[in-house]
C-alpha cells in the first residue's frame, strides 16, 4: 500500500484552521516527508502517524514556511528513541541551512546524510522508491519531486515449468535474482512478463507555471500542486510573486495527463479554497481544494 498525506495545506504563514504545506508518503516500512514548515511536527501528530520512521525528507526551498518547523521535528523524532541515520535531500546549500538551524536542536541521536541537488533534475533511489527531482519557477531555487514505485510484470509459471527451472528458485526470480544453480543460469527474464503500470506521485509548490512539471508529473496517479490564488483575477499578483493560480495548475495537471489534482499551498487570505474550485475544474475535472490531513491509500491497477 501505498499511503499519501497532505498534512498542511497552507503558505506563508500557519493559521488556527491550516498548517503549512507538508506532505508524507509510506510505503513497505518507508516514510518520505516533503518540507518541514513551523508546525509540521504537531500535523503529524493531529494525524495519529508517529515521526519516528522518518527515512528520508525532501525540501523544495529554503523559504521559512518549507523548513522552519525542521528543528521541533528533529527533537521529536530523537525523543522517540530513532537512532538510525536520516537523509535529507534538497537544493544546493542544504548542509549550511540545516546546520544553522540545528544551533536550537544539538546533539541529535542519530546521522544525518545529506545530498545536495544540483542542476536541471536529479534521480535518487532509496529502497524500492525512485524520487525525481526536477526545477521549477520561483524566486529562489525551486525543485519539485516525483515519487513513484516499479511494478515487476507477472510471473509465468507455466514457461518456468518448460523450461524444467527449480521450484526452489521461482520466488528469487520474481524478485529479480540472476540464479546459477547445477550449472546453468536463469534469468528474471526468461519467466517475467512486460512491467506493469506502478505508482506514481509529484508534488510540487511555490512555482510558476513552467515545462518540468507536466514533463515529470506525467500520468501521475496524484499530482498535488500548488494553488496560491483561487481566483483568475489574481494572476499578476502570481506572476510578480512566482505561484500560481487555480486555473494555472489544473492546466499544469491536464497538460500532465494526470489521474487527479490536489491544490495546496493557500495564500492565508484564501479563506475558503472551495469557494474558486470551479476555476480549477472548468480546465482539469478532477480537480480538488484539498484540506489539512487529506490522505489516500493508492493501489497498484487490477490486471
Amino acid at each position: 500500500m501505498f499511503e499519501v498525506c497532505l498534512l498542511g495545506t497552507g503558505g506563508m504563514m500557519p493559521l488556527p484552521y491550516r498548517w503549512l504545506t507538508s506532505l508524507i508518503v509510506r510505503y513497505n516500512g518507508s516514510n518520505v516527508l516533503i518540507d518541514c514548515g513551523e508546525g509540521t511536527q504537531v500535523a503529524l501528530r493531529d494525524k495519529g502517524w508517529s515521526p519516528k520512521p522518518i527515512d528520508v525528507i525532501l525540501f523544495t526551498h529554503y523559504h521559512a514556511d518549507h523548513i522552519s518547523g525542521l528543528p521541533g521535528m528533529f527533537l521529536t523524532i530523537g525523543n522517540s528513541d530513532r537512532v538510525e541515520p536520516i537523509t535529507l535531500i534538497g537544493p544546493k546549500g542544504l548542509k549550511k541551512v540545516v546546520e544553522s538551524l540545528l544551533v536550537i536542536a544539538p546533539q541529535l541521536p542519530f546521522e544525518l546524510k545529506y545530498i545536495e541537488i544540483e542542476g536541471d533534475s536529479q534521480r535518487i533511489d532509496y529502497k524500492d522508491l525512485h524520487i525525481d527531482a526536477f526545477k521549477v519557477n520561483h524566486n529562489v531555487t525551486c525543485y519539485g519531486y516525483s515519487i513513484s514505485i516499479d511494478r515487476a510484470g507477472r510471473f509465468d509459471a507455466g514457461k518456468a515449468k518448460s523450461l524444467n527451472i527449480p521450484l526452489k528458485c521461482w520466488s528469487r526470480l520474481q524478485k529479480g535474482e540472476v540464479i546459477e544453480t547445477d550449472g546453468v543460469t536463469y534469468t528474471p527474464d526468461m519467466v517475467m512478463g512486460p512491467a506493469r503500470k506502478g505508482i506514481k506521485v509529484t508534488y510540487t509548490t511555490d512555482t510558476r507555471p513552467c515545462r518540468n512539471i507536466p514533463v515529470f508529473a506525467k500520468e501521475s496517479d496524484l499530482f498535488i500542486c500548488e494553488g496560491m490564488y483561487g481566483e483568475n483575477e489574481m494572476i499578476d499578483k502570481a506572476k510578480e510573486h512566482k505561484h500560481m493560480t487555480f486555473s494555472e495548475a489544473a492546466k499544469m495537471a491536464k497538460e500532465a495527463e494526470v489521474k487527479e489534482l490536489w491544490l495546496t499551498h493557500y495564500s492565508p487570505s484564501l479563506f475558503k479554497p472551495k469557494e474558486f474550485i470551479d476555476n480549477a475544474r472548468s480546465v482539469f475535472e478532477n480537480s480538488i481544494a484539498a484540506k489539512d490531513g487529506m490522505s489516500v491509500d493508492l493501489r497498484f491497477e487490477e490486471d
